[in-house]
Order: structure tokens, then sequence, then C-alpha cells
């Protein structure tokens, strides 16, 4: 666990007051690790997800490689039945 001495303004301070009265929370660095775990939800995996569909479009339209039949990869890597 990290420690940390921050400065907040008392628009944020109030934000973080409801926070724990919501969650029945006892501490602010609750509220602060609740806010960033909600934040992480709604900004950073959307931007993930979104960049693995475009990711995933740009494979799709490329032409498919032929790797042979199940029994040309056993011969290749000497797999014996």
């Amino acid at each position: 666990m990290v420690k940390a001495f921050i400065n907040i303004n008392k628009n944020t301070n109030r934000i973080l007051n409801m926070i724990k009265a919501s969650y029945n929370l006892k501490a602010e660095s609750d509220a602060i690790n609740i806010m960033a775990k909600e934040y992480e939800e709604l900004v950073f995996i959307p931007k993930i997800k979104s960049s693995y569909l475009e990711r995933f479009k740009k494979i799709s339209k490329e032409k498919d490689v032929y790797m042979g039949s199940i029994s040309d990869f056993d011969k290749r890597f000497h797999i014996k039945k």
C-alpha cells in the first residue's frame, strides 16, 4: 500500500464525502480507491476494448494463410499417433 499526502479542493472533498456516505466507508482513502476503480472502468477499459476491436477488424480483412492439414502438422512437429 502506498501512502500519499494530497491537496484537494473543496468540491473534490465534497465528492469524496458523498462516495464515503453512499458506500458506508470510514476513510477517504477507500473513497479514492472506489473513484479510481470506477474511472478505470469508464475510461481505460473502453479505450482498450476499442483499440482491440480496431486491430481485430484490420486482421480480419487480411488474406487467410493455409497452414496445411492436421497430418501435415503432425509430420512437421514429429507427433506420432
